[in-house]
């Protein structure tokens, strides 16, 4: 239902989020648990009517994504409620990485410290909130494996039941993960876009009635959780945009919502207005918005993925013409690597900084290495790349091992040539 105004509960309820407008034509709602617009079925997300929010503010709250509760749709009271509490993760320097690759200035944001080791913690944690408020009693998600799991957990956390629904012969450390906190985990015989239909008409019929699909109906909410990022990077670089950045694209939501952070951090003045370059990376094997980067177009054209990058698997990217725009608007570039590159770049980024990345991060990596190489990116300038999970998670991926077997003598040390 279109509105005019919010009114005052939401306010209360939702912090500074005022209503949800289409990012096509403009049509605002209240916020309510919807996620496509009546009039032109273009996406929602959350407006916002934004106080003054200053550094010391930010810098004296919860040492996690809540510090910035006065940028989120999110009640006043929320570091006090059951949540998991993610995010302030390292922005790690990585000055070997830079100088393998011939960079001045290099960080990576590493995001697989989160309670569920990935970013999705971010978004989820948002959209346990909105579950919340709109009265949901069950959680629940489409999932390419990492969103799974943080749903499971958070629901468990804050009291709800889950089901989570994902596409058959994931990863079996994520379907663990997603398991293990003793919701329901049900596999669909198909792909991630089969699975996000699905749960589409689910909400639609009668046994989803009090379901929260995290990133269906209550995905303009969700979305913002991607935001902290944004916040926590400038933050971290001492109240500052970087140069340019480099995310991974799966729905291509986290890179649009990071943009989206950044702008809003200038537009409360808690950053100076400066310009970045947005870099979008995928795998070949499922890098529709990059060929539609490459061939010129403003068209997402869907394909069936086929990539160990099983996280970033989303053949139809729902966020995948946002994406285009913001790379063209920055100056920056959507590119792709396939598996072998990625296998590369993880053992690279390990290799030299200690980070044990799952696929999507070796895809940014594997990108980074890509631009530099096709001098795409200004070497010179303050760069950031964003890992969103631990490499744990896809152990299969990658062929590493024992050096060597030997008995325990120093006669067999040397021998074996390992001195």
């Amino acid at each position: 239902m279109a509105i005019a105004a919010t009114e005052p509960t939401a306010v209360r309820a939702f912090g500074p989020g005022t209503a949800l407008s289409c990012r096509e034509c403009g049509e605002r709602y209240e916020l309510s648990p919807i996620f496509a617009c009546g009039f032109c079925f273009g996406p929602l997300e959350v407006a916002y009517d934004f106080g003054n929010v200053s550094r010391e503010e930010i810098e004296s709250g919860p040492k996690n994504i809540w510090r910035y509760r006065s940028l989120l749709p999110v009640p006043d009271n929320v570091a006090e409620l059951p949540n998991m509490n993610p995010g302030l993760t390292p922005l790690v320097r990585a000055d070997r990485l830079a100088a393998e690759l011939g960079l001045s200035s290099l960080h990576v944001k590493d995001d697989s410290g989160n309670p569920t080791h990935s970013f999705k913690d971010r978004v989820v944690a948002i959209a346990v909130e909105a579950a919340r408020t709109f009265g949901f009693t069950t959680l629940s998600c489409s999932s390419t494996g990492n969103l799974a799991g943080a749903v499971g957990a958070a629901a468990a956390r804050a009291g709800f039941e889950s089901c989570v629904f994902i596409p058959a012969g994931l990863e079996e450390g994520k379907v663990v993960m997603a398991a293990v906190y003793g919701g329901k985990v049900v596999a669909i015989d198909g792909n991630y876009d089969d699975v996000n239909r699905f749960c589409s008409e689910l909400i639609g019929d009668p046994a989803g009635e009090s379901w929260g699909f995290t990133n269906v109906n209550l995905r303009p909410y969700y979305a913002e959780g991607s935001k902290t990022l944004a916040y926590e990077i400038a933050e971290q670089l001492g109240w500052r945009l970087p140069d340019q950045i480099v995310i991974p694209i799966a729905s291509g939501s986290q890179l649009t919502k990071i943009d989206k952070g950044f702008q809003e951090l200038i537009k409360v003045g808690l950053v100076e207005d400066r310009p970045y370059k947005v870099f979008g990376a995928q795998a070949t094997g499922c890098s529709p918005v990059a060929k539609a980067w490459e061939n010129g177009h403003d068209v997402i054209q869907p394909v069936k993925p086929d990539t160990i990058a099983k996280s970033l698997a989303i053949g139809n990217p729902a966020d995948g013409p946002y994406v285009l725009d913001i790379a063209q608007r920055t100056g920056g570039s959507i590119e792709h690597v396939g598996d072998d590159e990625i296998v590369d770049a993880i053992k690279l980024l390990a290799r030299t900084e200690g980070i044990f990345a799952e696929t999507a991060g070796g895809v940014t990596t594997g990108v980074l290495r890509k631009l530099v190489r096709e001098g795409k990116l200004d070497t010179e300038a303050e760069t950031v790349i964003v890992n969103t999970g631990d490499g744990l998670k896809t152990l299969n991926a990658v062929d590493a091992g024992v050096t060597a077997t030997i008995k325990p003598s120093l006669k067999a040390f040397t021998e074996a040539g390992l001195a």
